[in-house]
């Protein structure tokens, strides 16, 4: 490995062991400069760091939770030339591009070639294979269109009370309660 190899491999484990997620948003933001785009007021909560970060565009007020992957490459070309012995098969690359106002759930693996636009939630989990159009909410395996971001927004809006941890217990064993009876 060369010392370029060694350095992103040190930066890498650098920021996987920052403790929290506004230490890695303040990492991410002092090396935008290894990213196609990094836009303003990002949260960065994964611990994950790309492997290929020149090929991701993040735009504004994004907000990538815990264990989220950008997947901008493949390795089936080492599997191939592996075994057909030969070094005819070339690595996969392409481009991630994020939009502005972007939540992107838990667990979520977004694959190479995929554009989410502005104003998009993505579900916990999904993983994204195509592109995502403006103003939706999508998820799932693989993560398609399921609501508008409007709508999403509204019934959010309708959440405006705080209750303590016991009540929302409560709520939940009443909840539970009655779908069992």
């Amino acid at each position: 490995m060369n010392e370029a190899g060694i350095k992103s491999v040190l930066r890498k484990l650098f920021f996987f062991c920052l403790p929290t997620q506004t230490m890695r948003s303040r990492f991410i933001m002092k090396h935008s400069y290894e990213f196609r785009h990094i836009g303003g007021g990002i949260f960065w909560q994964s611990r994950l760091y790309p492997a290929d970060p020149d090929l991701i565009s993040i735009g504004d007020n994004v907000f990538i939770t815990a264990d989220v992957s950008f997947i901008t490459h493949d390795t089936v070309r080492n599997m191939l030339n592996i075994k057909y012995a030969t070094n005819i098969f070339k690595r996969n690359l392409g481009c991630i591009e994020v939009g502005d106002n972007v939540m992107i759930g838990s667990g979520t693996k977004i694959l190479l070639n995929v554009r989410i636009g502005s104003n998009v939630i993505i579900g916990a989990g999904s993983i994204v294979t195509k592109d995502i159009p403006d103003n939706c909410v999508a998820a799932g395996i693989p993560c398609k269109v399921i609501g508008s971001f409007d709508d999403f927004v509204s019934r959010r809006k309708e959440i405006i009370e705080y209750k303590t941890p016991k009540e929302y217990w409560d709520e939940f064993y009443n909840k539970k309660h009655k779908k069992y009876q």
